[in-house]
């Protein structure tokens, strides 16, 4: 039975959890897939950019608990032949990630879109922590990314009132970029991607790796540090002639776009 759908288009790929019928609550199953969704991902080089969604009429509804009590262990922990590293509950992978959040993200699923590199959320989506109410402690990056997205104190009123957060809230509050009405939201993230897809691989994998490691300071040491790795890419990678040619694309695109 396919859970998670991959399909190929242009420099993006767009990976689907295809389970509808439970509102794509993630199983073992579920989450072996996406690991192998996204290294196949990161392994073809004529794909730049992931889009992740959901089928209708949910983005996750977190985790599927029967299921992952016997198989979370085994799957998250014991991935042999392939990196174990993860963003919370979504596997680790270079290629940048846009979350298109077309309905409920709660709790397992709303970590699921958190590890995403930005997201877009159609006005049927919806968010929620509620491992409070169900008596489970977060383990996949809620603590982390939510009070970095929407500040400790509304990351603290989700997660201990459970209470749901609509997409303009969400917008509001800075967990997510954009609403569009839902018969846009993949349309929306196609053009976001596809704006992606047009920068170097290599410069848009370093520039993921700074945020990474800077975009949770504010120290007078990260501004060293980012200045640093700047000089060094500069040194290393910096390509003078490929800067010519961008430059005069990303003028003739602003010309357009005004």
């Amino acid at each position: 039975m396919v859970v998670i759908t991959t399909e190929q288009n242009g420099p993006m790929a767009i990976i689907t959890l295809d389970r509808p019928e439970a509102r794509n609550a993630l199983t073992g199953a579920m989450i072996a897939e996406l690991g192998d969704a996204f290294a196949g991902c990161d392994s073809d080089p004529d794909i730049r950019v992931v889009i992740l969604t959901g089928r209708d009429p949910a983005f996750c509804a977190g985790l599927d608990l029967n299921d992952l009590a016997r198989s979370y262990d085994e799957i998250t922990n014991a991935r042999p032949g392939r990196s174990t590293t993860r963003r919370g509950l979504l596997p680790g992978s270079t290629s940048p990630i846009i979350g298109a959040v077309n309905g409920a993200a709660v709790t397992g699923g709303l970590e699921l879109a958190l590890g995403c590199d930005f997201l877009i959320a159609s006005v049927r989506a919806t968010f929620a922590d509620t491992h409070a109410r169900v008596g489970v402690m977060p383990g996949g990056g809620m603590t982390i990314r939510l009070p970095q997205l929407v500040g400790v104190n509304r990351a603290r009123q989700m997660s201990l009132t459970g209470n749901f957060v609509d997409a303009g809230t969400a917008c509001e509050w800075g967990l997510v970029n954009e609403v569009v009405p839902h018969e846009l939201l993949l349309e929306r993230a196609t053009e976001l991607a596809l704006a992606v897809s047009e920068a170097e691989p290599a410069a848009i994998r370093e520039l993921r790796m700074m945020y990474d490691s800077l975009g949770h300071r504010a120290d007078d040491q990260a501004y060293l540090e980012e200045a640093r790795w700047s000089r060094r890419w500069m040194k290393e990678q910096f390509d003078a002639a490929s800067f010519e040619v961008s430059k005069e694309r990303i003028i003739e695109r602003g010309s357009s776009q005004q």
